[in-house]
């Protein structure tokens, strides 16, 4: 039985443009050892951009490995901080109630140290001058008359209440991370 070859379709050379036909591999990109030579500047970038590339996957890949629980809370907490200060920007320091020129800080009302399960809870965390959030070491007695007129006495009755403890998982951190970057898009589209 007789097989019939598949015809080679005619090629443009990358180097000189004149048409031939491959030889040898149907990936051929030139017509000759003079054209390869010609073309293999533009194949040494692309390659090495891959290669670089690679390297730095890599490198992400293995940081993630040596990457402790804490390291995964601070990232969450610098993204839902970055979220209730773009959420309040409209509003003044929740403690003072000024509009300034200054440093903002996402500031809660129960600290993380003392009451770590509401480390992530929008309802404990505002947008709070510099100078109120550690000069005066959050202003508390100001921040509860400012949460009461923003979110109702109940709310933070419920706030001053036990809670639950909760030990945040490195899952848990990398969901919460996610959810408040994709708000922060929002945030700003809608801006």
């Amino acid at each position: 039985m007789r097989v019939a070859l598949k015809e080679v379709k005619q090629k443009t050379c990358k180097a000189c443009g004149s048409k031939f036909t491959p030889s040898f591999n149907s990936t051929q990109a030139v017509c000759s050892i003079k054209c390869a030579q010609a073309h293999a500047p533009a194949n040494q970038e692309k390659a090495r951009k891959a290669i670089a590339q690679r390297e730095r996957r890599e490198i992400k890949v293995r940081k993630e490995k040596l990457k402790s629980r804490a390291g995964y809370v601070r990232e969450a907490q610098a993204v839902f901080n970055r979220w209730v200060r773009l959420r309040d920007e409209a509003l003044p320091c929740i403690s003072c109630g000024r509009h300034h020129q200054g440093k903002y800080d996402a500031g809660h009302y129960r600290t993380t140290a003392a009451c770590p399960e509401l480390r992530f809870d929008p309802l404990n965390v505002h947008k709070q001058c510099s100078p109120c959030n550690t000069q005066l070491s959050g202003n508390i007695v100001a921040y509860r008359l400012g949460l009461i007129r923003r979110i109702g006495e109940e709310s933070v009755d419920w706030l001053e209440g036990p809670h639950e403890a909760k030990r945040y998982t490195i899952d848990d951190l990398k969901a919460i991370k996610a959810e408040y970057q994709a708000k922060i898009k929002a945030l700003e589209e809608a801006a």
